[in-house]
């Protein structure tokens, strides 16, 4: 993948020069500028007005310490981030992440994503990311909260429910949500819909939990009707064991799939029968334990101690869950070999460069992620809704709404494609659709930002 156009090499090179060692953010930009070539070149006020020289550059970049005392009683040092990144259609609003490889460059990537991400939802939210690399695993219940308090002590003063509603992401559950939100209503002294995925008593959604994996397999049977095919009666490998991957889990099987390998860091496990989510869910949300224990209650399904086998595994449908770049070149070349139909992203960049270009390549339908796993900021969108409406809607009004935004963005992507000739291109479709709402806000705006 290489950027052609002079203007828009001009801003990548500018930004390789101001972030050299910013590799994932870097790669987000590369992947998004070389679908905007032909807009560039029939949009000349888009050079114009700078447009991708501002959109490449966070509004606001937030960097700060968060002091909590552990158990023991020692003082642990962490750091927190918040970045805001594009506001000209809607407050940020992305999740915060917490784990220990969050730096500067993944947030970045993260929030550079989701501003084009929740451009295509069709909801009125910009985009932001945010957290920290606190480590939760392993944490009990009081460390966990202590650092929360600590961290929203700093974070309370850049959000609220019109400027920056942050969300729940890697290492930030319903546990956390709860925390955070405590400890923002004691310091502001409101009760407001400031973040997203919080619990059902106070003010969360219905569905919001299922959204991104169910979300997921929304947009992919669009792809597949698009392809004159179905989930029915196709194999379906998952990486990955956590929220999204649960549930993409649970709503391949209700749409006729079968999912026969899901994984963890620690490796990956095969069920040729189908793998039960209601174990996975048992196993991820309520012993909090790793995948290999799904043997104790299926003992003819098999473990592998090596996370990246997972894509061995003969496959109709790949669907990666769990993080970015896990899916190479090497990867994708081997569940090419193996006949893989169809490949959606659930979790955020999940698949390499190289490995987008070879299923592309080999005319395999491809779902990016900021499209294929929108459901969750979508369905965050719609609890905003709820919250300043005052309202609590039923899980079928909620998922109706869900299928309907991931049909919308299925649609906006592949007409995007098509009226750059480029049909079924849903990289460059998603790309280009997300990009056009948010460009003309910045324009009509005028430069302020």
């Amino acid at each position: 993948m290489a950027i052609k156009n002079e203007y828009l090499q001009g801003v990548y090179a500018g930004l390789v020069q101001r972030n050299p060692d910013q590799k994932e953010f870097l790669q987000a930009v590369e992947e998004v500028l070389t679908s905007l070539e032909p807009i560039v070149e029939r949009r000349p006020d888009i050079v114009k007005h700078k447009v991708i020289d501002r959109i490449v550059e966070p509004e606001r970049t937030i960097m700060f310490r968060v002091t909590w005392t552990d158990d023991q009683g020692n003082i642990q040092v962490n750091r927190g981030y918040r970045v805001q990144f594009n506001s000209a259609i809607g407050p940020y609003k992305g999740g915060l992440r917490l784990h220990p490889s969050v730096n500067l460059s993944i947030m970045k990537f993260l929030g550079f994503e989701q501003v084009f991400k929740n451009s295509l939802t069709g909801l009125p939210m910009g985009g932001g990311k945010g957290g920290s690399d606190f480590d939760p695993k392993g944490k009990s219940d009081g460390e966990i909260m202590r650092f929360c308090q600590a961290f929203m002590n700093e974070l309370y003063r850049h959000i609220g429910p019109d400027t920056d509603v942050p969300a729940g992401d890697i290492g930030t559950g319903a546990r956390e949500i709860g925390y955070l939100f405590g400890q923002y209503r004691k310091l502001r002294n409101e009760f407001t819909g400031v973040l997203t995925g919080k619990g059902l008593s106070y003010g969360g959604s219905l569905a919001r939990t299922q959204a991104t994996g169910f979300g997921l397999c929304y947009f992919t049977d669009e792809m597949l009707k698009a392809a004159g095919d179905s989930f029915e009666g196709k194999t379906v490998v998952i990486s990955g064991s956590g929220n999204v991957a649960t549930y993409a889990n649970q709503k391949a099987t209700e749409l006729g799939g079968k999912v026969v390998a899901m994984s963890d860091s620690s490796g990956y496990i095969y069920d040729p029968n189908g793998i039960d989510y209601k174990v996975i869910k048992q196993i991820k949300e309520v012993n909090r334990a790793r995948i290999s224990t799904y043997l104790d209650f299926v003992p003819t399904a098999t473990f592998t101690p090596d996370c990246k086998g997972i894509w061995s595994v003969k496959c109709d449908i790949a669907l990666p869950c769990a993080t970015q770049n896990e899916l190479d070149e090497e990867s994708a070349n081997i569940l090419i070999a193996n006949g893989v139909k169809y490949v959606a992203e659930g979790a955020n960049m999940p698949c390499t460069l190289e490995a987008t270009a070879a299923f592309q390549a080999a005319g395999i339908p491809f779902g990016p992620a900021k499209a294929a796993n929108a459901g969750g900021v979508a369905t965050s969108g719609l609890e905003m809704s709820q919250n300043s409406q005052r309202l609590s809607w039923t899980f079928e009004e909620v998922d109706a709404k869900l299928q309907s935004i991931m049909k919308n963005i299925y649609a906006s992507a592949a007409a995007a494609a098509q009226e750059v000739d480029q049909p079924g291109n849903l990289v460059v479709g998603a790309n280009i659709a997300g990009f056009l709402k948010v460009a003309d806000a910045m324009i009509w705006q005028g430069d302020a930002f």
